[in-house]
């Protein structure tokens, strides 16, 4: 199928669908359309308020559905150990689908809690470690995992000798794309360990094209830039909204022909807009296998977690 809108989505029933970041934007959209799908759908979210006002939001639009909170923050590792057994609770033991969406967008050069670089530590790490502890439950589920990209993982380049910008200078769009590189080649390297392993998962990504969300609001407001908070504003009259954003991710997460390591996008010019979802282009430095090893390897030292343990059943 070369174009795939809503309407091809499958009915959910039976299935548990976590949505990190699902408080917003691309995230909001994807949780309840899933909910809609039937499936019990659980918001992963680091701010409660927003997270319940959220919650209640998915729950109106689609009456009976079985939709829950959980808090998760995925700038401090902490945060990801107390919310995995809440959300692996959430589905009795197994997740059908885990949508690693939450990120953050060209941020001043801030640290997490535990000192990585804040959109490298968010973007990635994060939902390194998440998936990772999950991998029991997601197992159990004979699972898909969906991590969203971006057209910037075209100018990302990753340097592994200082993934957390403590020796070399900070530019912020760089690091940004750096981090949203890191999360295709975390596709491709859990697709291949997942394959090798004989584990039941299935790897896929997404990516929104330019859409309207409050995605680069974080950074005008945490400088106190109001002028370029309201200017930023104002470009969404160029961007597709957030439903159309979400298809490619509602894609990634439920089409059945989708193989482990596909990738999609909006299907219209240059994957910036469409009115569906369609194969997306990937530049070579996100298909190179020894950097996505390199970058495994890295994440399983800063993290402390190692997600092929729980591809073989040793977690």
């Amino acid at each position: 199928m070369a174009r795939w809108t809503a309407s091809d989505m499958p009915r959910l029933t039976g299935t548990t669908a976590v949505v990190t970041g699902a408080n917003s934007g691309i995230g909001a959209v994807t949780a309840l359309l899933l909910a809609r799908a039937g499936a019990r759908t659980v918001l992963a979210c680091r701010d409660e308020g927003r997270g319940r006002a959220a919650a209640e939001r998915v729950r109106r639009a689609a009456p009976g559905a079985d939709v829950r909170l959980v808090p998760l923050d995925l700038a401090d590792l902490a945060s990801v150990r107390r919310a995995v057994p809440l959300l692996a609770a959430a589905g009795d033991g197994r997740l059908e689908l885990l949508v690693n969406n939450a990120g953050v967008m060209a941020l001043p050069l801030r640290r997490t809690v535990d000192g990585f670089e804040m959109q490298f530590g968010t973007n990635h790490l994060g939902h390194f470690a998440l998936t990772g502890l999950l991998g029991g439950a997601l197992r159990a589920g004979s699972a898909r995992v969906v991590n969203v990209s971006s057209l910037a993982h075209r100018i990302g380049g990753l340097d592994l000798a200082d993934p957390n910008a403590e020796h070399t200078p900070y530019d912020r769009w760089r690091a940004y794309g750096a981090s949203k590189l890191a999360n295709l080649l975390f596709t491709d390297e859990l697709h291949r360990r997942a394959a090798a392993a004989g584990a039941p998962l299935t790897v896929t990504a997404a990516h929104p094209g330019l859409s309207s969300t409050e995605l680069g609001q974080a950074a005008p407001v945490m400088e106190g830039r109001r002028g370029m908070a309201r200017l930023e504003r104002a470009t969404r009259l160029f961007t597709q909204p957030a439903a159309r954003g979400a298809l490619p991710v509602l894609r990634a997460a439920t089409d059945p022909a989708a193989a482990g390591g596909a990738y999609f996008g909006p299907d219209g010019p240059l994957e910036v807009r469409g009115t569906g979802a369609a194969r997306a282009r990937r530049s070579a430095a996100s298909r190179d296998p020894l950097t996505a090893a390199a970058l495994w390897e890295t994440s399983v030292t800063l993290t402390g977690v190692d997600p092929a343990a729980a591809l073989t059943g040793d977690d």
